[in-house]
C-alpha cells in the first residue's frame, strides 16, 4: 500500500470552515479534522466513553 492510501476521507462537511471524518486503513481508527480560516486540527473521534471510534478497515480496491 502506498503511503497517500493509508487514510480515506469518509465525511466532509463545509467550504469554509470543513469538517472531515478521516479513517486509518490500517488500524480503522477514526480521525476528526476541522478548519477554519487558516487554522486546522486533527484528533481521534472519541464515542461517549472516550474511547477512539473504530470502523472496519476500508478495502476499496
Amino acid at each position: 500500500m502506498a503511503r497517500d492510501d493509508r487514510f480515506i476521507k469518509i465525511y466532509s462537511q463545509g467550504t469554509l470552515n470543513i469538517t472531515e471524518i478521516w479513517v486509518d486503513r490500517e488500524t480503522g481508527v477514526n480521525y476528526i479534522f476541522h478548519a477554519s480560516g487558516n487554522a486546522g486540527g486533527l484528533t481521534p473521534l472519541l464515542d461517549r466513553e472516550g474511547k477512539p471510534v473504530v470502523t472496519s478497515v476500508y478495502d476499496e480496491e
